[in-house]
């Protein structure tokens, strides 16, 4: 009797009698030999369909099968080198659960709107598959770092009274007669839960209401922000050439095959291992001054500003110690410069950019609500967050890792948009 698999663990069938449920991705008519290639979500197989081993049943319906249709098929697994994955299925009985109608994505070249645009169904080419299976292993590597280095999950709340980043990139709801904001950043959060609890991190998805177009932003992103109690801004580095580290490496061991689909030269994402390079801003900043694109002392880093920078690494590189002017109004002041911030950005290699941003928190009160003022935000939304200052402050640190630069990264794509699976970009809600 056939025993149900997956394509995934088909190796472990050789020469048994198999059951696969799933679709036709893709078939080549040889007369009297018919080639299917059936996935079933897990991954993609083979099916070989000859005419003179099968019923006339089986043939007729190897031969109604249109792409994407949904089917059931029988068959023995063979060893074959020649063969997607070293192995093939050779059937002996088809069940159609469903013809599909003529499938608008064809193996021909299709435009970037009309893809987006099936968004749902493109998710079902190998290389979209292949990107989605990496982003879950990045996602299943955060948690399981973190859960193992002693933190705990808080969740933080998606609507809140408050900016975080900056007034201007809000989303604003209405709240029972009151203004509401979809959440920029869990961190704010964080610092009062990071007082209770030591060690915590928030997961989920954050709103920027950036007009931007480029290949690095998405309207709405994941981000994981774990904070630390009694950390510092050189506690923070430690913590995340670390967790990054993981986070490729787990990759690279569980999401071989999903790379080489992609084409991805992983010999760079096999060099990333603690330590890496650290530099200031002001070092930065004479790094630009050689090159083509020079930044102002006090303005922060574009796009083509981080990929110069990162450029000059194989791994990722500390950006630290930017002026205060530039960087969020919780930052903590440099002791030896009150002009700098205890901040730093993660620049990925291979032109890449910003993955991470973070930094040590202001622990005083007074110099809190003296940023406030210098950044013209209202005192009342954050009186609780100022609150924290009088009872138990302490120096603490965090970060915020955008998965979907990370993934862009690790997969080694050219756009942001192919890491989420249905992306929300400036213009496009749909589907």
């Amino acid at each position: 009797m056939a025993q149900l698999a997956t394509i995934q663990d088909i190796a472990q069938f050789a020469d048994s009698e198999v059951t696969l449920r799933g679709w036709l991705y893709n078939k080549t008519d040889k007369g009297r030999l018919k080639f299917l290639q059936i996935r079933d979500g897990t991954g993609i197989v083979q099916g070989v369909v000859f005419q003179k081993d099968v019923s006339a049943a089986c043939f007729e319906n190897a031969e109604r099968l249109t792409q994407e249709s949904a089917l059931v098929v029988t068959g023995t697994v063979r060893q074959d080198d020649r063969a997607p994955g070293g192995y093939e299925l050779g059937i002996s009985d088809i069940e159609i659960v469903q013809i599909a109608e003529e499938y608008p994505i064809t193996p021909k070249e299709h435009g970037i709107e009309f893809l987006m645009e099936n968004r749902h169904l493109w998710l079902r080419s190998s290389q979209q598959w292949a990107i989605m299976r990496v982003r879950a292993t990045v996602i299943r590597a955060i948690r399981d770092w973190l859960d193992d280095h002693g933190f705990m999950l808080v969740d933080a709340p998606i609507l809140t009274p408050s900016s975080c980043e900056g007034t201007t990139t809000l989303f604003e709801t209405e709240y029972f007669g009151e203004k509401a904001y979809l959440t920029q950043s869990g961190q704010l959060y964080n610092e009062a839960t990071c007082a209770a609890f030591g060690k915590v991190y928030c997961f989920g998805p954050t709103f920027r209401a950036e007009k931007s177009k480029t290949r690095r932003h998405l309207i709405e992103f994941w981000m994981v922000e774990p904070e630390i109690a009694y950390a510092t801004l050189d506690d923070i580095m430690d913590v995340e050439e670390q967790f990054v580290s993981y986070i490729v490496g787990r990759c690279l061991e569980e999401r071989a095959e999903e790379l080489k689909t992609l084409e991805r030269d992983t010999q760079p994402l096999e060099t990333i291992q603690p330590p890496f390079a650290r530099i200031s801003y002001n070092d930065a900043i004479a790094l630009l001054d050689k090159s083509d694109d020079p930044l102002p002392w006090g303005e922060d880093f574009g796009a083509p500003h981080e990929t110069h920078v990162a450029s000059q690494f194989d791994k990722p590189v500390f950006v630290h110690r930017y002026p205060a002017q530039c960087k969020a109004f919780y930052m903590e002041a440099d002791p030896d410069d009150p002009r700098l911030s205890l901040s730093v950005d993660l620049l990925a290699p291979e032109g890449y950019g910003e993955i991470i941003g973070g930094g040590q928190r202001t622990a005083s009160l007074e110099l809190l609500e003296q940023r406030l003022r210098e950044h013209n935000l209202p005192r009342e939304p954050f009186a609780w967050y100022l609150d924290m200052r009088r009872y138990g402050s302490v120096p603490h640190a965090g970060f915020g890792l955008g998965v979907e630069r990370t993934v862009t990264w690790i997969c080694g794509i050219h756009h942001i948009r192919e890491t989420i699976a249905f992306p929300r970009t400036l213009g496009r809600i749909y589907p």
